[in-house]
């Protein structure tokens, strides 16, 4: 099975491509190096592609152009940008630095994404064995005692009975609501995923209900920023216009709100607008960024101002996510445990309750 290419594979293309250019190594020996050294068959086979278009007279972003898969326009960009002013080493190491962004944020995203799916499951996973394994045999010796049992523990019989006995049938097959604990989160999410995609409209409200949810919105919101003003400090530093570098930093947001707001700010500076009125007037950059940009346009250092907002959304990015992390753990362990009291509670309460009864038997 061939390998997927990936971040880190078009990192090392670039810091490759960077390096020769700066030896003074022709662009066709080093697409040739490259095809010939990287262990990555996709990328081998990619790079056979470019290494003849170039030799056949294409430029090296109309060669790069031919697989979008790969690179996107924001590669595009940068790369005939530097074919434009002849510099396409600050290119390469311009694209070194955004990549190397891109695969830290995509390893935080991952991050925020995949640890609160594990654990949760691993909650609901003891939930679900505890309340079909363990609390059905607790009930049979509970029954075989014939005890008067008290309301926490008639809401635990009730609960395991829901878990271990049929809620319907689908297909003539019996539907334990055990498995559908299980499974509603998942068909959920399958069906969000497929609403999204044939729905614009529906689309758009799933989007806009995930920018309301606490904690989890505000942090989308925060990633999306954070990836439009990397993407938009980049293209601009690289010469690129500010309306085409807005356009295209537009195309790395996914949100539909977002992109929204992104499209007002593009509009306001067609417009006439300055970029920090067009960033203020979206209503997603807070006002130390617009305050930031606006000093940035004053004293014409626009570039290494978007640079530091691009780190102030980073860090912020970081802080939030690892602050929701150490929310997470904490919450579901709660969870867990209380769920395990209770069945404790269910369970022994009973017995001491009548207790005296025994003893006197």
């Amino acid at each position: 099975m061939e390998k997927k290419i990936k971040t880190r594979d078009l990192i090392q293309l670039f810091v490759h491509l960077e390096q020769m250019q700066g030896s003074g190594v022709p662009l066709l020996d080093a697409l040739a190096d490259i095809r010939d050294t990287t262990e990555n068959i996709r990328l081998r086979d990619m790079m056979s592609d470019i290494q003849r278009d170039v030799r056949d007279g294409s430029a090296l972003s109309e060669a790069l152009a031919k697989h979008p898969k790969i690179f996107t326009n924001i590669y595009i960009s940068l790369i005939s940008a530097g074919e434009e002013t002849g510099d396409l080493t600050s290119s390469y190491r311009q694209l070194v630095k955004y990549l190397k962004w891109v695969d830290g944020i995509n390893a935080k995203i991952k991050k925020a994404t995949r640890y609160p799916i594990i654990v949760t499951f691993v909650v609901l996973l003891t939930i679900t064995f505890m309340m079909m394994v363990v609390v059905p045999q607790i009930v049979g010796f509970l029954k075989f005692l014939n005890l008067d049992l008290p309301w926490f523990t008639v809401a635990l019989i009730a609960t395991s009975d829901f878990f271990v006995k049929p809620a319907f049938n689908l297909l003539g097959l019996p539907v334990y609501g055990g498995f559908l604990v299980l499974g509603i989160p998942a068909l959920a999410f399958i069906t969000m995923k497929t609403l999204h995609k044939n729905s614009e409209a529906i689309a758009y409200k799933i989007d806009l209900a995930f920018l309301s949810l606490p904690i989890f919105g505000e942090l989308i919101r925060k990633i999306t920023i954070a990836r439009y003003s990397q993407t938009f400090a980049a293209l601009f530093s690289s010469g690129i216009d500010v309306v085409s570098g807005l356009k295209s930093a537009r195309e790395t947001v996914s949100n539909l709100v977002m992109i929204d707001a992104m499209r007002t700010v593009e509009q306001l500076v067609q417009s006439g607008s300055p970029l920090s009125e067009a960033f203020n007037g979206c209503g997603e950059f807070p006002s130390l960024v617009v305050r930031m940009v606006k000093v940035g346009e004053e004293s014409g250092k626009l570039s290494p101002v978007l640079d530091q907002v691009s780190e102030f959304y980073t860090k912020d990015v970081n802080e939030a996510i690892d602050g929701m992390i150490e929310m997470i753990q904490p919450t579901l362990t709660a969870i867990l445990g209380l769920m395990i009291a209770w069945i404790a509670a269910g369970s022994l309460g009973p017995i001491y309750m009548n207790l005296g009864n025994f003893m006197d038997f």
